[in-house]
């Protein structure tokens, strides 16, 4: 077996070197944020570490400062997406009681996200193929949340009985399968347009 949830957690939580200074710590910040543009045009294979510093504006040499490999700062963007969503929507459901209304406003708020930061939603995409376990772990993370909000929410009966893991994926499935259609596809449709259409079919379904 592998590492355990929490060893790998762990690890990633402290990926290269740890800035201990302000100036340090903007220089990990222009890296990760060149990594996240170059990457997110280019793709992980054509994309070089002589890409990322020169979009960074730093000297090759200080990569290595703050990470080990491409693979690593790569790892750590997926991570950091994953953090930053999660807070996202957070921010946008914290005061919102039912859980029918948290779904729409909490799609709402994914959708402008991934809007705002494309290239970010393209490196998770490529990740199940570049770093399988940071795409393993940015899935499982997420559902758990979810799993926890839909469990609350049947007990309070805002919602009907059911297998919350798997409703937990299918909406998950559906909010990644409209991020594809505004980022990939270009959706010519405001947010709106789709948040409403997909949480009329979360909230009534298909039936007529």
């Amino acid at each position: 077996m592998g590492k355990s949830a929490g060893q790998a957690e762990a690890h990633r939580q402290a990926p290269g070197n740890q800035p201990k200074t302000a100036r340090g710590e903007a220089t990990r910040k222009a890296i990760l944020g060149a990594a996240e543009r170059v990457i997110g045009a280019k793709g992980y294979n054509d994309a070089s570490i002589g890409h990322i510093t020169s979009e960074a504006g730093v000297a090759q040499g200080t990569f290595y400062i703050y990470f080990k490999t491409k693979e690593e700062v790569f790892s750590e963007l997926v991570l950091e997406m994953g953090r930053l969503v999660r807070h996202t929507i957070a921010e946008a459901t914290q005061d919102i009681e039912n859980r029918l209304d948290a779904e729409k406003a909490g799609l709402q708020a994914f959708l402008e996200f991934v809007r705002a930061h494309p290239d970010l939603y393209r490196i998770v995409q490529e990740a199940l193929f570049v770093d399988p376990e940071a795409y393993h772990e940015y899935y499982v993370t997420f559902s758990a949340g979810y799993c926890s909000g839909l469990s609350a929410a049947e007990k309070a009966g805002q919602i009907s009985k059911g297998d919350v893991e798997t409703r937990a994926w299918a909406l998950m499935g559906i909010a990644r399968a409209l991020g594809e259609q505004l980022i990939v596809f270009k959706s010519e449709k405001s947010i709106r347009e789709i948040v409403d259409t997909a949480y009329d079919l979360i909230a009534n379904g298909l039936k007529p």
